[in-house]
């Protein structure tokens, strides 16, 4: 039987968003514990981005795991078209949504069709579409592990301690810095759906739709500096990192944490005489947690923003309009519907297959 072929977005060398290709590739086989997904749309993470600048070995690996070329992405919201033999709770023809095998670069996620671990999916909320879907996983499962539970043992290389959520209630405060990106929304929501007090900082442009997620205090950080005006905060969730995030540490009270979602500079001097903590979690695949948040999507409870979407063959300008900053939300692909399915399994075609 001829190889079966689908279009995928690949990088054949690092750079900029122009290294991104639309190929012609063999299409997927289930492996052991898989299933193939037939891809309706794709989240836009900055992991896509890390991987097509050149890098390929993940925080806490040790060597490189990926070749070129590479199909980057690891956000997928789809249809189940073929099942392993040995995977039990999915068939064919449900509609699913997942964060696959992160951390690391191997989701592939970025094509027509991808062979996915069972494990790393939930069934898509009847709620939201394959776009919304899609926008939901890694950012989602971010803000889920930082806030509510990790799930998962595996220690983060970001630090030597486990990650423990802070315990979250009405009366809690909780600053959320970058608030209106893909960690911050849902960040917002899901601090609000614990009942804790919540406050936003973002640019202006963001104030009210931070507010219709449930924000009850806003700062727009191009006019005021959140430390000038906030004290005794019991949790600080920094997404966006880098230089000066050990800033937000004055806003605390002592006992209180500072969780940074990208890595920060902090002085443990200074962390030890304010009496705070500061820690970490590194994000990883989880169908069941996605299964709890998909609840709450499909209640409407939280929702997924989305910033603007592009075709699969446009992944480009995707990474273009992500380099320009100021996201609200997420940057979605969408995949044309498939004029036809697989509804193989891995045992073999079904009698009349080709």
């Amino acid at each position: 039987m001829p190889t079966r072929m689908m279009r995928a977005v690949r990088l054949h060398e690092h750079g900029g968003p122009d290294v991104l290709r639309y190929d012609e590739v063999p299409m997927p086989e289930p492996g052991p514990g898989e299933v193939v997904v037939g891809v309706r749309a794709v989240g836009v993470n900055p992991p896509d981005r890390y991987l097509r600048d050149g890098m390929t070995t993940m925080p806490g690996e040790t060597e490189p795991t990926v070749r070129l070329p590479v199909i980057p992405g690891t956000d997928v919201s789809g249809v189940v078209e073929a099942v392993a033999a040995d995977v039990t709770g999915l068939a064919v023809g449900d509609e699913v949504f997942g964060l696959l095998r992160f951390p690391g670069f191997r989701g592939s996620a970025y094509a027509e069709y991808v062979a996915a671990p069972a494990s790393d999916l939930a069934l898509k909320p009847a709620g939201i579409d394959h776009v919304h879907a899609a926008g939901a996983p890694m950012a989602g499962l971010t803000a889920w592990q930082f806030l509510i539970e990790v799930g998962h043992d595996h220690p983060s290389p970001f630090q030597d301690k486990p990650h423990r959520p802070a315990p979250l209630d009405a009366g809690t405060t909780v600053l959320v810095n970058g608030a209106a990106g893909g960690v911050g929304h849902f960040a917002v929501q899901l601090a609000k759906w614990r009942g804790a007090h919540v406050i936003a900082v973002a640019s202006g442009a963001h104030a009210s739709f931070l507010r219709e997620l449930g924000a009850d205090r806003f700062i727009d950080y191009t006019e005021h500096r959140a430390e000038d005006l906030v004290h005794d905060v019991d949790l600080v969730v920094d997404t966006v990192g880098g230089p000066g995030s050990e800033r937000f540490l004055r806003t605390l009270r002592r006992g209180g944490a500072q969780f940074p979602v990208l890595p920060g500079v902090f002085d443990e001097e200074e962390t030890a005489m304010r009496g705070v903590t500061v820690s970490s979690a590194q994000v990883r695949s989880s169908g069941a947690q996605l299964a709890s948040l998909g609840r709450l999507l499909d209640a409407g409870t939280v929702r997924v923003a989305i910033d603007s979407t592009f075709a699969l063959a446009d992944a480009r300008a995707a990474h273009e309009r992500a380099a320009r900053g100021h996201v609200r939300g997420k940057i979605v692909l969408t995949v044309d519907q498939h004029p036809t399915t697989l509804h193989r399994h891995l045992e073999g075609a079904l009698p009349g297959d080709g």
